[in-house]
């Protein structure tokens, strides 16, 4: 077997990576162990390990285009189909492992329950911690869906409502504020990413360390969210086609965008992960790139005046519409920063999770203090809030009403505003590309722990959620409904509630994965364990954790507040109680939603809060084995680094 050092991974007969870590053993609640996170019993994609790959070959076909075809074929069947089923339910022909049981056995079980159904959680911590995905992502992977995985339109476009509706000076409060938040939740989930590099990420962590029910309404309220965002950015990517030539039919632009979209996916979670490094090396050069140009703007001036400098702070002013005006852009900010959650979801298919996962994290700081802050500090500079133009898109991808493109044209460039609005449309489809892997994963892992249809776990032999995978690009049809010009406006409201039912579910997800952490934490020492056991530790701790929740609390009271009461209209007309109460709906119905899934599920299976005696912090774990080796390698490696290469560890 060949033994690659940098990514410690080993191959397989099939001439795929497979890393060390993986072989290294799971250690579950009841004491048993599986020897490789990549099988479980009954598991037939490697088959015996260290196998012969020309009797693989053989038997899937021979050589030749025939066998090639065959092979090919094979890969689209079920993983595990020969293997015994596991179910987190229990019921009259399962243990609630997945093991086959008598009838004595099975009216045991009932009988110790009252004969009431009820939530096998013991077994849903077992069937996530043997997922059968494909663990195919590198660390450079990791490292661009950190960075820029999920930066588009909320950056590009809806910056410029934010700034329209609060100042340069509340854009640049709020998602500094923001950024500090979802910095601290973002090393939290890295800390039990590694730990617990399981399917599902942090759904199935508020399944595990806070309540099933709560898990289930986290899960699907986040799956939806993806599902409703991937038709949304189809048609935006179809109308960005418009600004080169309107007469085009979006229909064709929908139809090229999806497929794209499909096949990305369909080729496995190395094709996604390629995809996305393209996408984010053209985002972060796109960025780089506005950064440098917009201080030459600010200090040459443009064509019409001289230096530019802060006098856009002075005239028209650095705030507008006072504290609610904050509110607003707090909110808008909160949203910009929506997706940067799935470097933790994709932890359960990276190779080697313990080097990849915490430099990714890291990223983050950099992410937030480059791309956003900079960056918006500099459109803030360059762009007055009262510039008409802000307020003029037509829909989420029209680039004539992007910060961005008004302040590179305020300078008379007459080519770059089409680069830029190049640059947004590959993001549409970037963020197009995220919602597919975000949403199938998230139902995969759903089904993977009863809280979803079982074929929703369906796992091909190249280690694919295909069923998943296709129900999620089956909602891109969807984008159809707004690909005719003259039915556009018409399904537009339909579009609206259709957000509107998963709208906040990025809010409750950060602060459900800060929670858990503080949980984690809690159960850890009461086992007796210390934290420095971990093989990765967030840096904001547990007062990060704390902090990371109570910031999403504010958000949640804040886009209460601007939904009951919205800012002031732009013509002077009062807002109307039935006005009042359908802004309110589209702002806040995810709430009701969430709460329904929550209570409906609690009750069905009269679910509790785990208690922290009772919590699972074995399941999944990654025992690497060699963690104390490492360790003390890497801390006499570090007595010997400069000063500035462990500040440069610290941060990257």
């Amino acid at each position: 077997m060949a033994l690659n050092p940098d990514y410690d991974i080993e191959m397989n007969s099939f001439g795929r990576p497979r890393s060390a870590a993986e072989r290294s053993a799971i250690t579950t609640y009841d004491g048993r162990r599986f020897p490789d996170t990549r099988t479980r019993p009954g598991s037939s994609r490697f088959g015996p390990v260290g196998g012969n790959h020309s009797m693989v070959s053989s038997a899937a076909g021979g050589g030749g285009m025939k066998g090639r075809v065959n092979r090919f074929i094979d890969s689209f069947r079920r993983e595990d189909g020969s293997g015994p089923r596991f179910s987190p339910y229990r019921d009259s022909t399962s243990d609630g492992y997945g093991r086959r049981t008598s009838a004595a056995t099975t009216a045991t079980a009932i009988r110790d329950h009252s004969g009431a159904r009820y939530y096998d959680l013991r077994s849903a911590n077992a069937k996530t911690a043997s997922s059968l995905l494909a663990r195919e992502l590198k660390g450079r992977h990791l490292q661009m869906i950190a960075i820029s995985g999920s930066i588009g339109t909320g950056l590009f476009v809806a910056s410029g409502q934010a700034l329209s509706q609060g100042g340069p000076a509340s854009v640049l409060v709020a998602y500094l504020l923001v950024g500090v938040m979802l910095w601290c939740t973002v090393q939290a989930l890295g800390e039990m990413a590694v730990v617990f590099p399981i399917a599902g990420s942090f759904s199935a962590y508020s399944t595990r360390f806070l309540d099933p029910s709560w898990g289930f309404a986290m899960g699907w309220n986040y799956a939806l969210q993806w599902m409703v965002v991937l038709p949304l950015e189809i048609i935006a990517g179809a109308l960005t086609i418009g600004y080169w030539n309107p007469a085009l039919d979006r229909a064709i632009f929908v139809t090229i965008f999806l497929l794209l979209i499909v096949l990305i996916n369909l080729t496995g979670v190395r094709g996604y992960g390629e995809a996305e490094f393209i996408f984010a090396i053209i985002k972060v050069t796109a960025v780089v790139g506005f950064i440098l140009l917009g201080i030459v703007i600010n200090i040459g001036g443009t064509p019409t005046s001289g230096y530019i400098g802060g006098k856009f702070w002075q005239d028209p002013g650095a705030f507008h519409n006072g504290f609610k005006g904050l509110c607003t852009v707090f909110v808008m900010a909160a949203f910009a920063f929506a997706g940067t959650e799935l470097v933790g979801l994709a932890a359960a298919e990276t190779a080697n999770p313990l080097k990849s996962l915490p430099t990714a994290i890291k990223q983050v700081f950099w992410r937030i203090t480059l791309f956003y802050i900079v960056s918006l500090a500099l459109v803030g500079l360059l762009v007055p809030y009262t510039e008409p133009r802000l307020l003029g898109a037509a829909n989420v991808a029209d680039a004539s009403a992007s910060p961005f493109v008004i302040a590179i044209e305020s300078a008379g460039a007459t080519v770059l505003p089409s680069v830029m609005n190049g640059v947004i449309l590959v993001s549409v489809l970037s963020v197009g590309n995220s919602s597919v892997f975000g949403a199938s994963r998230t139902l995969a892992a759903l089904a993977e722990q009863g809280h979803a249809p079982r074929l929703l776990a369906y796992v091909d032999r190249r280690g694919r959620p295909l069923v998943a995978v296709l129900a999620v690009s089956a909602f891109g049809l969807l984008a159809y409904l707004g690909a005719n010009k003259d039915d556009a406006d018409a399904y537009g409201p339909v579009f609206d509630w259709l957000l509107a039912v998963s709208g906040l579910s990025t809010v409750f997800t950060w602060g459900s994965i800060c929670l858990s952490h503080v949980r984690l934490r809690s159960a850890w020492v009461c086992r007796g364990r210390s934290p420095a056991d971990m093989a990765f530790r967030a840096q904001a701790g547990v007062v990060g954790s704390w902090v990371g929740l109570a910031c999403n609390v504010l958000v949640l009271f804040a886009q209460t507040w601007v939904a009951v009461w919205p800012l002031p209209r732009a013509d002077g007309r009062e807002w109307t109680a039935a006005e009042r109460a359908r802004n309110f709906f589209l702002y806040c119905l995810a709430l009701p939603v969430i709460l329904v899934f929550w209570l409906g599920h609690r009750l069905w299976f009269k679910t509790s809060f785990v208690r922290v005696e009772d919590m699972d912090i074995d399941t999944g774990r990654r025992d690497f084995g060699i963690w104390g080796i490492i360790k003390a390698q890497e801390e006499e490696e570090r007595q010997s680094w400069p000063r500035w290469k462990r500040f440069y560890k610290v941060i990257c």
